[in-house]
């Protein structure tokens, strides 16, 4: 669809290296153990031990599009191709 994709995760750079070898990931994961950037994002846990799974769709200028604050996992993919081609119709 000639779109970057980013995931942010608590894990160290180790573990999102194993995890996205093991998953053949086809896209960057982003390194965010001390949970600055989830904070600033707003999706980071009051524990801190975890953050949301949220997902943020920005435009080419870096514009916030879209915020989708419950991910269903199993659908998200094909959720986000949709919402992508909707938000390109306008």
């Amino acid at each position: 669809m000639g779109v970057d994709i980013y995931t942010a995760s608590l894990d160290s750079v180790k573990e999102l290296a194993a995890f996205a070898e093991a998953q053949k990931a086809p896209y960057r994961m982003l390194s965010d153990p001390d949970g600055s950037v989830a904070a600033k994002y707003g999706v980071l846990d009051p524990s801190g031990k975890y953050a949301q799974r949220v997902t943020f769709v920005l435009d080419e200028a870096g514009v916030l599009r879209h915020v989708v604050e419950k991910v269903d996992v199993k659908a998200h993919g094909e959720d986000l191709a949709l919402l992508i081609e909707e938000l390109r119709s306008k």
